[in-house]
């Protein structure tokens, strides 16, 4: 793949945890992506929260971060009014930080595509009505 490839939690901890279900799709799709893959820092909250109890799971996020496969250069604080007006927006969803973060995120990088196991991307909007571009499993 060519164009800016966003991960959300889902795949991170699948990808890590060799007992998900969706643990050989996602390495199947991550093996044809090039480094770096972009994210934010709520989604490396909620995957290392999610990985706690996976002995090495918190470790192996940050250590992709460290090599630098993956990276967090969103900054909530500038992007607050927007993700506020989101997260107003899709309350009844209703929509995570980490969500919010993302489809700003898809705003702001132009030929980005989401990595999710989260069918909430089927109904969230980048810039209001524009279908966001994802890549998940078929069976979601």
């Amino acid at each position: 793949m060519t164009e800016s490839v966003l991960v959300d939690t889902g795949p991170l901890v699948a990808f890590l945890n060799a007992r998900d279900r969706h643990h050989n799709w996602t390495k199947t799709v991550l093996s044809r992506i090039d480094a770096p893959l972009w994210t934010c820092d709520a989604v490396l909250s909620e995957a290392c929260f999610l990985l706690r109890r996976a002995r090495g799971g918190p470790d192996a996020v940050l250590e992709l971060v460290e090599r630098g496969l993956l990276r967090a250069l969103f900054q909530v604080k500038s992007e607050a009014p927007s993700l506020r007006r989101l997260m107003s927006r899709y309350a009844d969803v209703p929509m995570s930080l980490a969500d919010a973060c993302l489809v700003r995120m898809t705003e702001v990088i132009p030929d980005a595509i989401l990595l999710t196991l989260d069918r909430d991307f089927k109904v969230y909007r980048r810039h209001g009505r524009q279908v966001i571009r994802t890549r998940m499993p078929e069976d979601l």
